[in-house]
This record gives structure tokens, sequence and C-alpha cells, in this order.
């Protein structure tokens, strides 16, 4: 496992960069799923956001720790 002080400053930001992509990428599902679209497969989304969520908040704790 690589961890953050392992990666060039420049790896690093773009590391933070694809987090705070997922994460809008991820607020913008919310938001649409709180309008009530997609009611079909809202409750498999909705699970996945949450999923979503809980990978990213890894993901920037890991980044955090290196």
């Amino acid at each position: 496992m690589v961890t953050n002080s392992n990666m060039p400053d420049q790896e690093s930001g773009q590391v933070s960069a694809l987090i705070q992509a997922l994460q809008e990428d991820r607020r913008w599902l919310l938001r649409h799923l709180d309008e009530g679209r997609w009611n079909a497969f809202r409750l498999d989304l909705a699970s996945l956001e949450r999923e979503l969520g809980q990978l990213l908040e890894f993901c920037e704790a890991q980044a955090e720790s290196g």
C-alpha cells in the first residue's frame, strides 16, 4: 500500500482532486434522490450513495494520515 508520505506532491494533489470530484458527484446524486428522481432505483441508489460516502471518508482519512 502506498501512503501519502511516499507520494510526490503532484500525485497527492491528484488524489485529493479525485476525492473532491467524487464527493461532488455524490452530492449531485443525493440532491437528485432527494428531489424524487429515479423512484424505481431509489433504494439501490441511496445505498450506493451511502457506501460511496463511507469509501470517500476512508480515502480522505488515509490520504491525510499518510
